[in-house]
């Protein structure tokens, strides 16, 4: 067996593990973040349950940590209570980035993690099937329910040799993602394997199998050994480390051989982590702000590194350039070692322990600005900043842009001497609350809810069919950052008919009026899309406030799978053409019926659109579960709950 199949086997609680076939497992820990755990623990507590029964559930706060207004800072308040409530480690704001500080306190080799953020896969760096889902997915597991997928296919990237300096974690998932691309993977996960494994740290792991997640698949994954013993004792964790490889006649479905002394240092180009090249085709193009950190690349190896290349010197005095850190214990490393005076004295602005600049919540570059960041995302607009050109590099590539202005072989400078592993990190747990009560809650718990806070929208059962309009229609490669806006937005994640207002804004401004007046007249609203729609975060209110207003199909080339679960999830059918050749006859505002829609869900998953604006009708298909068809003809997945349908 392979590792993934046999975490997966150790999981299984039904279904078969057979590419393409639906599979349960028991999920071990959660996490949750302050974007999406709002929601997600609206639905736990929907449930009515009186505990978390999952192993570990941790609620971490760090992305709304800039507290403009009172919206941030009383759903803090409400995540706290709730924690202490129902049995959740808090982590509070400042102690740093949800999978930097899961990957140093809690990850164990082996285990099935959780996470409402699609970036929750760092985890595969320590040895864990690590993956990323919508909220209410994880709400179901804190109260002890399975998680679903499709059991994947595994490839194989064999790794062999040694980076040369200069070159780090970040350009081997770069090299891989030009390999792969960032479409196309759905149901797939990725093993690492070979001699090249032992020369990667456990941070530098979780950044390959962080960047996992821009390729579409499930989830990455490493093996557990010497290396990951050896971080979890520097952790004070040993405990908690066990042997996981892969059996030597273990199958593969694609095996990807990667000689890493061969891997040069590369970027990601606008406006897509796979849009690949070489640093040294972009050598010369000035640079106006350098940002380092996010979950990609804010380990203390990483940001050392940093410190070191750019002591006793300054800055480009034409580039800004903000450092942010991935952890407390990261920064508190820095300060002890003198590394952080190294940083503030060549100029560099240091940010919170949080994803920030990451999300567009602040940095945001000035027009057609370059920036280069050492984050996982360069989706246009991400940043804040519309007409910005985004760049992803390394630590490394992104140090040598801070001192030169413009795009720099990091090989070409004055490079500092390899971070080691220290022997032992700084270990200060006193900002996660509630470990004494983790799993067992304290009832009677006031839990604060602000004006801020709202409900779960509730879901409609299916009608027999559907007469709608095509609302919107929208190319390839839609993420969830052109459906729901993440930055300033991000403050109303917890009320859904004001973060309603927002969906598709950079795409259509008047997108929330004509949805609005639609749904008011009794049409169902359709989208239409190209291929590869939903990537990205796994923001489930980009399929929740589409769900309120009004909107009942996606009819696509493709979707992402995050997406696509969130979109039944929430009573949405996930439709995809028969004919990709379709989507070319469709016009904005066409009316569409969808005759015995409810029929075609429950049975075959075959349906035929009639386009009354053109004359014409064409065919699409979903591919569903039983489970699937139950969520959606119950209207979404808290109805089925509700109604006993499904568990």
């Amino acid at each position: 067996m392979n590792i993934v199949e046999k975490i997966l086997s150790n999981h299984r609680i039904s279904g078969e593990l057979k590419p393409g076939q639906e599979l349960a497992i028991r999920i071990d820990q959660t996490l949750t973040q302050d974007a999406t755990g709002t929601m997600a623990y609206l639905q736990f507590e929907s449930m009515g349950l009186e505990r978390v029964k999952a192993d570990l559930a941790v609620s971490y706060v760090d992305h709304n940590t800039i507290q403009v207004g009172f919206e941030n800072a009383d759903d803090h308040a409400y995540l706290r209570s709730v924690a202490q409530r129902y049995g959740v480690v808090f982590s509070r704001p400042g102690n740093g980035i949800c999978h930097q500080l899961h990957l140093e306190r809690f990850g164990k080799p082996g285990a099935t993690l959780l996470g409402s953020d699609s970036h929750t896969p760092s985890g595969g760096g320590i040895g864990m099937i690590a993956i990323g889902a919508g909220g209410i997915d994880v709400a179901v597991a804190m109260g002890g329910g399975p998680f679903y997928l499709v059991a994947p296919t595994v490839r194989r990237v064999w790794l062999t040799g040694t980076l040369k300096p200069g070159v780090s974690a970040k350009d081997v998932a770069l090299k891989v993602l030009s390999v792969y691309g960032t479409q196309g993977n759905v149901n797939c996960m990725i093993e690492y394997g070979g001699p090249g494994v032992a020369t990667l740290s456990v941070p530098s792991r979780a950044t390959i199998t962080n960047m996992g997640a821009e390729l579409g698949v499930t989830t990455s994954v490493f093996p557990s050994d010497a290396t990951t013993r050896a971080f979890l004792k520097a952790q004070g964790r040993e405990q908690d480390w066990t042997e996981l490889v892969a059996d030597a006649d273990a199958a593969y479905d694609k095996v990807l051989e990667l000689d890493l002394a061969q891997v040069e240092p590369m970027a990601a180009c606008p406006h897509s982590p796979g849009n690949i090249a070489t640093i040294a085709s972009l050598a010369g193009k000035k640079v106006n702000q350098v940002m380092i950190g996010s979950c990609t690349n804010s380990s203390y190896r990483d940001l050392k590194t940093v410190a070191l290349m750019l002591r006793g010197k300054k800055i480009h005095p034409e580039v800004e350039v903000g450092v942010a850190p991935g952890s407390r214990q990261v920064v508190e490393m820095l300060a002890k070692e003198g590394l952080l005076g190294d940083l503030v004295s060549a100029g560099v602005r240091i940010l919170e322990n949080a994803c920030g600049f990451c999300i567009g919540n602040h940095m945001s570059p000035g027009t057609n600005a370059i920036s280069l960041r050492t984050s996982n995302r360069n989706f246009e607009g991400r940043t804040g900043t519309q007409s910005a050109q985004v760049y992803l590099v390394s630590p490394e590539t992104a140090a040598a842009a801070a001192l030169t202005g413009c795009f720099t072989d990091a090989r070409t400078v004055a490079l500092a001497q390899a971070v080691t592993e220290p022997a032992t990190f700084s270990i200060d747990d006193s900002m996660f609350l509630f470990r004494e009560t983790a799993g067992k809650g304290v009832p009677g718990t006031e839990i604060v809810r602000g004006p801020n806070i709202g409900k779960v929208p509730a879901g409609e059962s299916m009608a027999e069919t559907w007469k709608g309009v095509a609302v919107i229609k929208v190319g390839d490669k839609i993420t969830t950052d052109h459906i729901m806006p993440a930055g300033a937005r991000l403050k109303y994640r917890s009320n859904i008919p004001q973060y309603s207002k927002y969906v598709f804004e950079h795409v259509d401004e008047k997108f929330y009026a004509t949805a609005s007046a639609n749904r008011d007249a009794g049409l169902a609203n359709v989208i239409i899309a190209g291929e590869s729609y939903g990537q990205g975060s796994s923001r489930e209110h980009a399929a929740m406030c589409p769900m309120y207003l009004g909107v009942k199909a996606l009819i696509a080339k493709s979707a992402e799978r995050i997406h696509l679960a969130n979109l039944i999830n929430f009573g949405i059918v996930p439709f995809i053409f028969a004919n990709p050749a379709d989507y070319d006859t469709i016009q904005k505002g066409d009316r569409l019926t969808i005759p015995d829609v409810r029929k075609a869900v429950a049975g075959a998953g075959k349906a035929t659109v009639v386009n009354e604006t053109q004359g014409t009708s064409f065919e699409v298909v979903t591919s569903l579960s039983e489970r699937q068809k139950t969520i959606l003809l119950h209207g979404g997945l808290l109805a089925a709950v509700a109604a006993g349908a499904v568990k």
